[in-house]
């Protein structure tokens, strides 16, 4: 306990905020402060000084502050290496996404992560909704990137990412790109372009047309590269994501947000795999990307 207390007292100082620490500590901020006056309490002094909504550290939170900072640096490095010396020499980090997913974030986290970890072997694979899950179900994988569909499974490890807007991609000669958003009313006239491979093209067209609301008429490309083609062709409309930073626009494609009920449809993003095979790598591949979307946002 007195380390996960000190990994919260770090994280307060460093955000200067307890709002801010605890989103970065996946907890409320009722729990952070409990935990932090739970620490003052154990140690019998007291670490901050709480004036309304401000906060300052006492001498004794200045030393507390930083010791903790390097021990806590010294047990990650301490479990870093501990796990590098237990698992074999062959290391593998075998990660799958959605083939529509078009974020900057995935390639920044996967060279982020190899520079870290040299040793571990990375391979990736996309697909669609359901070839991912079935990937991850029978071992193909060990983790996917993927949107949300179903309820949430208590066999994986479902780790949210923040909810991610949708949009629309069209030809700048489209009649509709002259405006600064689309409705899927508005819509209807133009195909949408759905990235799928071929066995699982009317799963995708249901989805997206019963759940998602596009309606019309449905035309299909196998990547994501390829339907920006068909884009630029002026044969219809590609519906993307926010996850991270998308790609440029480019002088031929208008990227519109997408609305209904007056509303920009918001779509659930999440990093899956098998609870029962959590590893480090993991976890620690998961929290790379995710810091990485959550700058983009905070950018």
């Amino acid at each position: 306990m007195l380390l996960r207390q000190m990994k919260y007292f770090v994280s307060v100082v460093e955000c200067n905020s307890f709002t801010e620490a605890a989103e970065q500590c996946y907890i409320s901020q009722s729990a952070i402060s409990q935990q932090i006056q739970s620490l003052e309490k154990d140690l019998g002094v007291q670490l901050i000084h709480r004036e309304n909504r401000k906060f300052s550290l006492t001498a004794a939170g200045e030393y507390f502050y930083g010791k903790s900072k390097g021990i806590i640096e010294d047990i990650e490095n301490l479990r870093r290496e501990t796990i590098r010396i237990g698992l074999d020499d062959e290391l593998r980090l075998r990660i799958g996404y959605l083939r529509s997913y078009s974020g900057q974030e995935l390639h920044q986290a996967v060279a982020e992560f190899s520079q870290l970890y040299p040793e571990v072997s990375i391979s990736i694979v996309n697909g669609t909704h359901e070839e991912l899950y079935d990937y991850l179900r029978f071992g193909n994988v060990d983790m996917i990137l993927n949107d949300q569909r179903r309820a949430f499974s208590d066999e994986y490890m479902n780790f949210q990412l923040p909810e991610c807007e949708c949009y629309a991609e069209m030809s700048v000669r489209n009649k509709l790109a002259a405006n600064e958003s689309v409705t899927l009313d508005e819509l209807r006239g133009t195909p949408c372009i759905l990235i799928s491979s071929q066995e699982q093209r009317k799963t995708e067209q249901e989805y997206y047309k019963n759940i998602v609301g596009f309606g019309g008429s449905f035309i299909f490309a196998e990547s994501i590269e390829e339907g920006r083609l068909m884009v630029v062709g002026n044969r219809g409309f590609l519906p993307v994501e926010g996850v991270g930073t998308l790609t440029p626009e480019g002088t031929s494609i208008k990227r519109l947000p997408v609305f209904r009920g007056g509303k920009q449809i918001k779509r659930n993003y999440c990093l899956f795999w098998i609870k029962e095979h959590t590893n480090y790598y993991i976890e620690e591949f998961a929290g790379i990307f995710r810091r990485l979307i959550l700058e983009c946002i905070g950018s």
